[in-house]
C-alpha cells in the first residue's frame, strides 16, 4: 500500500499542465485521506479540467477539506488570471465527508460559479452541513443537476435548499432521496417547487424523505402549475398511501402534461412508512 501515494502523485503531476484534458476519473480506488495532498498540484493547477470525479475513495472530513480548499485555489488562480473556471462537474460521493469538510466545499463551489453538476451522495452530511452546501450552491447560477441522496438534512437542511432553489433557474435533475427532509421541510420544498423559479425541473426523486400528505397536496400543485417538463418523479416511502387522494393529484398533474408515466408505480406500492424507522 506504500506505493499508492507515489504512484498518485506521478499521475496527478503528470497531467498538472495538461493544457487539453477535461475529465479526470479516480473513482473506487482506496486512496484515503492519507493521499488527498498527492491531489492537491493537479486541482490547483489544471485549468482545462470540466469534470472532477472522485467517488469512493474514503477520504473523510480531513481529507475531503484538503481536496475542497485545492479546489477553491484553482478558482482563484483562475480569476488572478482574468480567467473564468472551466469546471463543470464534481463528484465526490461515499466518501465520509461528513459535516467536518463542508465548510470547504461550500467555499469551493461558491468559487466555481459556473458549475453544472454536483453530486454528493452518501458522505453523512448532517443538517447543518447540508446548509453551508446550499449556501455554496446558490452562488451556482448555472446549477443544471445536484444529488445530495443518503444525507441528513431533517427541516432546517431542507429550508435551506428550499431558499436556494430560486438559484437556480436552470436546474433539471434533483436528486433528495434518502435525506430525511422532514414533514415541514417537505412543505417548505414543495412550497419553493411552486413559485416556478425551475422550469426546466425533469428529475425530482424525494424518496424516504419523511414528508407527507400536505407535502404532497403542495407539490402537486407546482407540477401543475410549473413542471411541465417533469417525466421522472419518486416518492416511494413517505408518509402516505398510494390509494391517498393527494397521490391522485400528483397523477392527474403529470397527466396534464402528457407524462402519466413519470410516477414510478412499480416501486410505488408501499409508500407509507412509520417515523420510528429513523
Amino acid at each position: 500500500m506504500s506505493e499508492i501515494p507515489h504512484a498518485l502523485s506521478a499521475i496527478c503531476d503528470a497531467l498538472a499542465d495538461h493544457p487539453t484534458l477535461e475529465e479526470l476519473d479516480l473513482s473506487d480506488n482506496a486512496f484515503g485521506g492519507r493521499c488527498a495532498e498527492n491531489m492537491v498540484n493537479f486541482l490547483q493547477t489544471n485549468q482545462s479540467v470540466q469534470r472532477f470525479k472522485l467517488n469512493n475513495n474514503g477520504m473523510g472530513p480531513a481529507g475531503g477539506t484538503i481536496i475542497a480548499n485545492a479546489i477553491a485555489k484553482n478558482a482563484e488562480t483562475s480569476k488572478a488570471q482574468g480567467k473564468t473556471s472551466n469546471l463543470r462537474t464534481v463528484v465526490c460521493g461515499r466518501n465520509r465527508l461528513e459535516n467536518g469538510s463542508a465548510a470547504a466545499w461550500a467555499k469551493a463551489f461558491a468559487a466555481h460559479e459556473n458549475l453544472r453538476e454536483v453530486r454528493l451522495p452518501q458522505n453523512g452530511i448532517r443538517p447543518e452541513g447540508i446548509k453551508q452546501l446550499a449556501e455554496g450552491l446558490s452562488k451556482c447560477k448555472n446549477l443544471e443537476s445536484l444529488d445530495l441522496q443518503d444525507n441528513t438534512a431533517t427541516e432546517s437542511g431542507t429550508r435551506a435548499i428550499s431558499a436556494a432553489l430560486p438559484s437556480w433557474p436552470n436546474l433539471q435533475s434533483l436528486n433528495l432521496s434518502d435525506l430525511l427532509l422532514s414533514p415541514k421541510g417537505g412543505i417548505s420544498l414543495a412550497t419553493a417547487l411552486g413559485k416556478g423559479t425551475n422550469p426546466h425541473l425533469h428529475t425530482l426523486k424525494l424518496q424516504f424523505g419523511e414528508i407527507d400528505a400536505r407535502a404532497i397536496h403542495i407539490l402537486a400543485k407546482a407540477i401543475q402549475e410549473h413542471l411541465k417538463d417533469l417525466t421522472c418523479l419518486e416518492l416511494n416511502g413517505n408518509r402516505a398511501d398510494s390509494e391517498d387522494a393527494c397521490i391522485e393529484q400528483i397523477r392527474d398533474a403529470l397527466a396534464s402534461h402528457g407524462h402519466e408515466d413519470a410516477l414510478d408505480e412499480r416501486k410505488y406500492l408501499s409508500l407509507w412508512i412509520h417515523a420510528s424507522w429513523y
